[in-house]
């Protein structure tokens, strides 16, 4: 799913007057100097990015802090190793393509001090992104990396190995090189692009470390990060299936003490944005909570947050999902089919719960990521003290004592061609109770289980 940029119609406040103050302050950027960017470049990018200018020039202490820290951290790679890591960039080994570049494996040689092994050099699985060198369409994102991911440090980021910024005849060379994630990213296994689906207890665990990543950002480093591009495709998913967010070019720097909030352009993607901010261009923490709301529901749905392919009125996930949550009759319909009713009914159920909250329309009312955390670590931690216990299909676990008709239906789906001869024997039955109780309507039950041989 690709971004979106675009302006909200108000001009951002800017220190200096005119452009040309504009320039002149980002020229003198650290950055600059360190990743052998010349100042002619930069004159060059200005009217691109001139609409969220001041991401970039309004705060220079803080770019320079950034510089600083990271000045002895990251490796710099030559073109020419990476080109020979990836065997010319190879096709072969591409991973994954964006609108800023493409992804590539490859393998670099690290020493014996860059990797905390003893002898000889070795070898290290990585990612490459190589950004498009036609114009500069990405490079403040690419810098946004370097600069941050050069400096943050926790087990649920992915780490940046180091960069390469090189001129040559064809243009400005660009380039990241991350740690390799082995398991692809959560989209990639929600969308059926890998055969085994997700355990619902590996999904819980991935919304952790998730929420654990952002919690860093917004609340344990001496300056706040704004992620502002929360989605499944940015959470990468290691050996382990331990979850790391990635792709920090629309990372910014939160409101400074005293402030609400950072007003700038707006950018993201469509689906995950709140809607506060696609507004009012007014961003805040709060704005990577609601987008972390949407991923829990891709989580329990196996849905994308838009999804064209689908009936109209399925194809924005929150309003699908509405009618369902609050009717703990119909929960069960939504939960991805590919978990084939192995989970836990009340974690789903309590997974929604949480969903909603990031999902306040009121900002302020949604929790904090370390909030987040802990809600996260009791829905496991349910789960984990009934290990000895089975998890059962889901018509099983509901408390549906007072509908054995409808448990019998849900039950009958796996029952082969005898299936529809079952279903109209069970709603003569549920007629009858109909007319006293009126507890099942199957002039409204929607067939989301019935399966055809």
């Amino acid at each position: 799913m690709k971004c979106f940029h675009f302006s909200n119609g108000e001009r951002e406040r800017r220190d200096g007057g005119d452009d040309g103050g504009v320039v002149s302050r980002t020229s003198k950027v650290s950055w600059a100097r360190s990743l052998s960017v010349a100042s002619s470049s930069v004159d060059t990018r200005r009217s691109e990015f001139d609409s969220d200018s001041r991401d970039w020039s309004d705060s220079l202490a803080f770019y320079e802090l950034l510089s600083q820290r990271r000045a002895n951290d990251l490796r710099v790679f030559s073109f020419a190793e990476l080109k020979s890591a990836t065997r010319g960039f190879s096709r072969a080994l591409l991973i994954g393509e964006g609108g800023f570049g493409c992804v590539y494996r490859g393998v670099v040689r690290v020493s014996s001090d860059d990797h905390q092994t003893s002898g000889h050099d070795s070898k290290l699985d990585v990612a490459i992104k190589q950004l498009n060198r036609q114009g500069f369409q990405g490079h403040k994102e690419w810098i946004n990396e370097v600069n941050f991911l050069g400096v943050v440090k926790h087990p649920n980021l992915v780490k940046l190995v180091g960069y390469c910024a090189e001129d040559d005849e064809r243009g400005m060379q660009r380039l990241l090189v991350y740690e390799l994630m082995h398991n692809k990213s959560l989209e990639d296994h929600l969308l059926s692009r890998v055969p085994t689906p997700l355990p619902w207890i590996a999904r819980l665990k991935i919304a952790q470390d998730a929420a654990r990543g952002l919690a860093y950002l917004h609340e344990e480093m001496d300056f706040q990060l704004i992620f502002r591009d929360f989605k499944t495709s940015n959470i990468l998913l290691d050996e382990d299936y331990k979850a790391k967010l990635s792709d920090f070019g629309l990372a910014r720097q939160g409101p400074p003490e005293g402030l609400g909030h950072v007003s700038t352009s707006v950018v993201g993607t469509v689906g995950y944005a709140a809607p506060e901010y696609v507004q009012t261009g007014r961003l805040t923490a709060k704005s990577d909570v609601w987008s972390f709301g949407v991923v829990l529901y891709e989580l329990i749905t196996g849905r994308r947050a838009v999804e064209r392919n689908l009936p109209r009125n399925e194809q924005k996930l929150l309003e699908w999902v509405r009618p369902y949550v609050s009717d703990s009759k119909k929960f069960h319909l939504i939960i991805d089919p590919r978990l084939e009713g192995n989970y836990c009914i009340k974690s789903a159920q309590k997974l929604a719960a949480l969903a909603s909250k990031c999902l306040t329309k009121q900002p302020k009312s949604r929790p904090k990521m370390s909030e987040v955390v802990d809600i996260l670590g009791n829905i496991i931690s349910e789960i984990s003290s009934q290990d000895e216990v089975t998890l059962q299909p889901v018509a099983e676990i509901e408390d549906v004592k007072e509908e054995p008709e409808a448990e019998a239906v849900v039950e009958s789906a796996k029952q082969g061609n005898s299936y529809l001869k079952k279903v109209f024997d069970i709603r003569d039955l549920v007629n009858l109770r109909n007319k006293s109780i009126g507890k099942l309507d199957w002039r409204n039950w929607t067939p989301g289980l019935v399966r055809s041989w």
